[in-house]
């Protein structure tokens, strides 16, 4: 069986009636991070807990059991359709109204009946999962027990063709909407809807968040593991680690062992160094949708170091991150190493590091 899902809509079709565009799809950044969605692919009971660093994350399951990363996709595209409004200067709160039919088309799922009936599950999911955590989003330091999504409301019209036209209501948490009125998110590729495998989209949103600027991440496969939130047996995820290796169908990332370190490229960057020294191996692939969409940032790595001093604690990669994204839609600086440490300096000032 392949890896990848195939592409079910390789010509995208979307109503129109609600203002629906094609929004590159985006993701926040703190579940980026940090293993809070379920990666089992049966009901999940268990109630989780995660430390790392000064960061604790408590997640309860509702009576139908964790929210997944596959439920997920909901999310990633109500926060895509907001980041996009937001960008275009249109108003926005935290209440996301969504075409269920552009849903289904942008996260590359399926549009018959059973899918709809999963999607309400996936919902029950989102709204009964309880989080306990102390992750920062913007300003503030979240120390309560709140769901993913506060409540939803699903509605239908008529039947035949007009029932394609369902829509639903999602009033986002306070947690997850401070995420976007921060521009705690980042751009995914769309093949990321293509990956078949749990693990396999928990890897390479991890890659996605920690590379930034970086052409290679490197990370002991112990605490790799750990941060996916698998609960496989060290081996089993070995052994995965060695198929995904041979089988290089990560979206913008290749993924290398060197002993008991995982070291991901991002792909594209012909002359990227390991920190071993060594030239990375070029890949041939075509770049994906997320390189194409991209301006060039560029940082040195004396500002980068600078940076440390000025932000201690903090991300420094999200950081980085987070202020190319927001420099694409700038223009260019005449000293983008001077604007950046600016904006670092401006972003992090009284805030308490994540």
């Amino acid at each position: 069986m392949s890896a990848l899902l195939p592409e079910r809509h390789p010509v995208r079709d979307f109503f129109i009636e609600l203002e629906t565009v094609d929004v590159t799809p985006r993701s926040d950044m703190a579940s980026m991070g940090h293993p809070i969605f379920s990666l089992a692919t049966h009901p999940d009971m268990r109630t989780l807990r995660y430390e790392n660093d000064q960061t604790i994350i408590e997640i309860h399951p509702s009576s139908k059991g964790l929210a997944t990363i596959f439920d997920k996709d909901i999310l990633i595209y109500a926060i895509s359709k907001l980041m996009d409004r937001q960008n275009r200067g249109a108003p926005i709160g935290q209440v996301v109204r969504i075409t269920t039919h552009d849903l289904l088309v942008a996260t590359n799922r399926q549009t018959g009946g059973i899918t709809y009936e999963r999607l309400e599950s996936a919902l029950d999911r989102l709204a009964g999962t309880r989080i306990k955590t102390n992750i920062t989003t913007g300003s503030e330091v979240t120390r309560q027990n709140f769901g993913i999504i506060e409540w939803y409301e699903y509605n239908r019209k008529g039947g035949g063709f007009a029932e394609r036209l369902k829509y639903l209501d999602i009033k986002l948490s306070d947690w997850l909407y401070r995420t976007v009125t921060s521009a705690e998110v980042l751009p995914i590729s769309r093949d990321y809807f293509r990956l078949r495998r749990p693990i396999d989209r928990r890897l390479y949103e991890m890659a996605r968040k920690h590379c930034g600027r970086q052409p290679t991440w490197r990370i002991g496969a112990e605490l790799l593991q750990k941060k996916c939130g698998s609960k496989q047996e060290g081996k089993h995820f070995a052994a995965h680690l060695r198929e995904l290796a041979r089988s290089d169908h990560l979206p913008d990332y290749r993924m290398t062992l060197e002993g008991d370190q995982v070291v991901f490229l991002r792909r594209g960057d012909v002359t990227a160094r390991q920190p071993d020294g060594k030239t990375a191996v070029p890949t041939t692939r075509e770049p994906s949708s997320l390189q194409a969409s991209e301006r060039t940032v560029r940082i040195s790595q004396a500002a980068f170091d600078t940076m440390r001093d000025r932000a201690p604690g903090w991300d420094k990669y999200m950081l980085e991150s987070m202020y190319i994204e927001w420099a694409r839609s700038k223009d260019p600086a005449r000293n983008e190493d001077a604007r950046f440490l600016k904006w670092v300096t401006s972003y992090t000032k009284g805030k308490a590091a994540p």
